[in-house]
Order: structure tokens, then sequence, then C-alpha cells
């Protein structure tokens, strides 16, 4: 007959194992601050305003601005700084198109798509962004540069088709203008308006 020793039992763990880190587990995220040469214009958007609620879009843009994005903690420093619930400034986020609730490209192109620029071709402006960019709606180049969005009237109706490339308007576009824009903006090269107005309208 054989007889099933009894395990040792396990070793005690000594004093320096309660100061090693796990060696696994979920990864805590940093919380957001804005950045020193970004609290001037914080400062210059609080005096803007009778109550601090109401810069909740400028302060959402300003943090965008410098993250990227609207994550959960820009949510939350953007609600403490304006004394405010994370459910108002979580509410205004997903409320409007030019918040972005995960992260994006470095660049964003905007295609108008509303009636006047579709008579006018906005939809082949739209396929020809596809191509170029080798990428969807909604989706970012594999360089993470570019996002490419449409949007429903950008209010530029006498001067279809038009897009929007972060904050310059370029209108009366023709495939080949498209092609010229986009390729400046993929080589990092300023952008000059259709209307030859200077970078931004």
């Amino acid at each position: 007959v054989s007889l099933k020793m009894p395990a040792p039992p396990a070793p005690r763990p000594s004093a320096n194992d309660a100061d090693d880190p796990p060696s696994s587990g979920p990864s805590v995220r940093e919380p957001f601050v804005l950045s020193s040469d970004r609290e001037p214009v914080l400062a210059d958007i609080l005096a803007r305003y009778p109550n601090k609620m109401a810069a909740t879009i400028p302060l959402l843009h300003l943090c965008q601005e410098q993250h990227g994005w609207v994550s959960n903690e820009v949510v939350a420093y953007v609600a403490d700084t304006l004394e405010v619930p994370t459910s108002h400034v979580f509410g205004v986020t997903t409320f409007y198109s030019l918040f972005f609730t995960h992260p994006m490209g470095e660049h964003h192109v905007w295609v108008c798509r509303t009636l006047s620029c579709a008579l006018n071709g906005a939809d082949a402006v739209l396929e020809r962004c596809r191509e170029r960019l080798g990428i969807d709606v909604g989706e970012t180049t594999p360089d993470g540069r570019i996002s490419l969005h449409t949007a429903e009237c950008l209010a530029s109706c006498g001067s279809g088709p038009m897009m929007q490339i972060d904050k310059s308007y370029h209108e009366n576009l023709t495939l080949e203008r498209v092609d010229v824009l986009l390729d400046r903006l993929r080589r990092g090269r300023p952008l000059a308006s259709a209307l030859g107005d200077g970078p931004t309208r």
C-alpha cells in the first residue's frame, strides 16, 4: 500500500516581498493636467463668462488641442476646474461632433455633404479622399496623422463642393485641388486657402 505524503507548506512571504511591485495588473492612467503655456489661455477663458459652467465648450477645445481627444481624464479635469458635474461635461462632449471621445489623427479632414455641396460634386470629393488616404469616414491613417469625417453643413453653401482641413476652409474644389491639398497635408506643408486668403478663414 502506497502512502501519499502531504504537500510541504507554502513558504511565507519575506518582508522584502511586500515592497515588490505586482507582476501584472491594470495600468493606472495619469490625471490630465493643462500645460503651463495654456494656463494663461484658461485664465482668459474664465474671465469671459459670468459663471464657470459657461466656459465648458472653450475649455474642452483647449484640452483637446493639447491631448488630441477628450478622455475620461480630460472630462474629470474640466469638471474639477469648472466645479461642475462630470455628467455635464460628458453630455457636452458627446453632443458636439467636434469633440472626440477616442484617439484621433493629428489632422482632421471634414467633407461637407449638405445639399448644395452634394449637387456640386461632394460625393466625388469624398471618394477621392477615401482613395488618397486609404481610409473610410471615421477612420485614421495608419501613421496616426489624418482622420476623415463628413459634415452635414459647414456654412459655405455658395462655394461648394468644399471641405475643412483643421481650421481652414477650402472651397470650389476640383479633384485636382483635393489631390494637392492632401499631398501637402501628408507632407506637413502649409495649406493655402482655395480662395487665396491665407491658411485660415
